[in-house]
């Protein structure tokens, strides 16, 4: 899981309450740079009573990869910020924690100035929204080539599905939250889309 949102957010310090590390936490924006990533042991009664009643001779308990990943800025599909890297450290990943600001503090910078969650949200979303259009519209362009020089006809079906990703993102609406078919959905699986993420809020 990815830790993402604005600079600023409490995302490295929400990394270092999950895992018990200490990177640094400062209160300006992109003290954060490069990813830092740590496994954390997920607590589970199951578990413990399985390795009680059991007695296994070894005991594997399940983790949670967590990446605590530069802060997003208005503009970062086109490169602002830390923009591409930002976006790659996110598709590296199987899900995200949003980490949205609501406490005001004026001890604690914010990127657009004052503390507006819901402006917050709409920002991180439309960039991933950008970045997944930016995405879609290359394959789709390899796809409708392939199948109009004869070279992998089976491309059609992925041709039709990644139009109907092109609307759901140009009409402002993220992937993970439509209805698709099975056959779709293995074609989405292939993109491995920024907006098909399942998302917690924290």
């Amino acid at each position: 899981m990815g830790l993402v949102g604005l600079p600023n957010v409490g995302k490295s310090t929400t990394f270092n309450c999950l895992t018990q590390l200490q990177v640094a936490a400062d209160n300006f924006p992109f003290c954060t740079i490069e990813p830092t990533t740590a496994r954390v042991a997920i607590p589970d009664e199951r578990y413990d009573w399985l390795c009680e009643h059991y007695k296994p001779k070894s005991k594997v308990p399940t983790y949670l990869e967590v990446t605590d990943i530069a802060g997003l800025v208005r503009g970062a599909a086109q490169g602002k910020g830390l923009g591409n890297a930002f976006l790659a450290n996110i598709r590296a990943v199987d899900g995200i924690f949003h980490v949205v600001r609501v406490f005001p503090d004026s001890d604690v910078t914010h990127v657009d100035g004052e503390v507006d969650p819901v402006r917050d949200l709409e920002t991180i979303v439309g960039e991933l929204a950008a970045k997944d259009i930016e995405f879609v519209e290359k394959q789709l362009a390899a796809a409708d080539h392939a199948v109009r020089m004869g070279i992998d006809k089976s491309k059609a079906a992925a041709a039709e599905t990644y139009r109907k990703v092109l609307t759901v993102l140009q009409e402002g609406r993220e992937v993970r939250i439509q209805e698709w078919t099975n056959s779709e959905i293995e074609h989405l699986n292939e993109l491995q889309l920024l907006t098909a993420k399942p998302v917690i809020y924290l």
